[in-house]
């Protein structure tokens, strides 16, 4: 999964200072292409590039054609492939073949466009950009809800319009700094989280245990308040500790959260059912909750339980709940 990015408002600034700009994107890949559709690479007029489409493979070749569109402003659609003596030549010898389609900002890409597309990732809004050789490009807010679930890019079935799926980069809010957690954090990052602990203990939530880490010692309700869940967001509650937990949990329901687990046996899980039922959680609330957390892969020590986490987080951000 590619962690969020700057390629956009790199283009963005190129342009603005004078410099030209172009954004390339993988619109289409076969076989064992390098990179996902969706994939940028941003190139100035002055051939500065940030971002890849092919990992390396045929980035020259796409910037040397991305001069080209940035001098006439004019959208480009580019292939590569084994089966292309040129693309061979420029190295993507992977067995793939991709298309990206270079789009030169301020005539094919609006500068307002462009800028509106920064401000909605700045804000955390999952955005669609819709776009084509023959479609006038556009931002869609609504009208991809499985798309934006799946994170996933792609041609729409006239295999004309192309839609690029820019949402905000995934979150992971922990409470309860504790042994799983220790597993976790490091395995989240790993899989593209940006991972925040919540626990007012000093003696579970501090450097020593987790060097380097973001860890917020509010009581966890306030925590996950002020932290603002949304739909890029999984909870994951550890601390076992229902004065800790509670509040949290019924703060994150209300929340737009993807993923929402908590720490404890099928019997904690029933008590905990009725803890929510008592505080007035709906029927469908209450369904949100991962409880026992994690899937059932008969996991024995926090690493593994770390791991049976993140695969069901995993599995409801792809798959759904």
């Amino acid at each position: 999964m590619d962690r969020f990015d700057d390629i956009p408002e790199t283009a963005l600034t190129w342009f603005q200072a004078g410099k030209g700009a172009a954004l390339a994107t993988v619109v289409e890949t076969w076989g064992s292409a390098p990179r996902r559709t969706g994939a940028q690479l941003a190139i100035s007029g002055a051939g500065e590039i940030a971002g890849s489409v092919s990992g390396g493979c045929v980035e020259g070749a796409v910037v040397a054609e991305a001069l080209d569109a940035i001098e006439t402003g004019k959208p480009m659609m580019l292939e590569y492939g084994v089966s292309d003596g040129d693309a061979f030549a420029v190295g993507l010898a992977c067995g793939g073949t991709i298309r990206v389609l270079v789009e030169p900002v301020g005539q094919a890409l609006p500068e307002p466009l462009l800028a509106e597309l920064i401000a909605a990732r700045a804000a955390r809004t999952p955005v669609a950009y819709v776009t084509g050789m023959n479609v006038a490009p556009r931002l869609d807010r609504v009208g991809h809800e499985e798309r934006f679930r799946m994170d996933r890019s792609g041609f729409e079935a006239n295999g004309e319009t192309f839609v690029a799926i820019h949402n905000p980069p995934l979150r992971l809010l922990i409470v309860g700094a504790v042994h799983i957690a220790q597993a976790l954090v490091p395995m989240a990052r790993l899989a593209g989280f940006d991972p925040v602990l919540i626990d007012p203990r000093a003696a579970f939530g501090n450097d020593t245990r987790f060097p380097g880490e973001t860890i917020l010692d509010d009581w966890p309700d306030e925590g996950v308040r002020g932290y603002g869940l949304d739909t890029r967001t999984a909870l994951v509650l550890l601390t076992h500790d229902p004065k800790l937990d509670d509040p949290a949990l019924i703060e994150a329901l209300q929340s737009d959260a993807f993923y929402i687990g908590a720490l404890g046996s099928s019997r904690t899980q029933a008590a905990r059912v009725a803890r929510m039922k008592a505080a007035g959680v709906t029927e469908t609330q209450i369904a949100r909750i991962h409880g026992p957390v994690g899937l059932d892969l008969g996991a024995a020590g926090p690493a593994e339980i770390a791991v049976s986490i993140l695969a069901e987080m995993i599995r409801v951000l792809r798959q759904g709940a």
